[in-house]
């Protein structure tokens, strides 16, 4: 068998809100460092979700960014 990380073993994602990138509770800042992208394109995809496709509505997304806020550790590093 093959050490965890070694070809097919599981992958963590560390995901952390941001503590200095942060419009409200740091998640989209968090998310973007995490994957390697820009925060205000996470921001925008995400206001693009709540608001403007039909059957996805403001309160999932609201609901979903608080627990994360509520839940995730907040970065010492960005």
């Amino acid at each position: 068998m093959a050490p965890a990380g070694a070809g097919g073993g599981i992958v963590v994602l560390r995901f952390q809100r941001a503590k200095r990138d942060r419009w409200l509770l740091g998640v989209c800042g968090g998310l973007a460092r995490a994957q390697g992208w820009s925060p205000n394109i996470v921001r925008l995809v995400t206001a693009v979700l709540a608001i403007a496709i039909p059957g996805f509505s403001l309160i999932p997304v609201l609901v979903i960014y608080i627990i994360l806020g509520a839940v995730l550790p907040e970065s010492d590093e960005f």
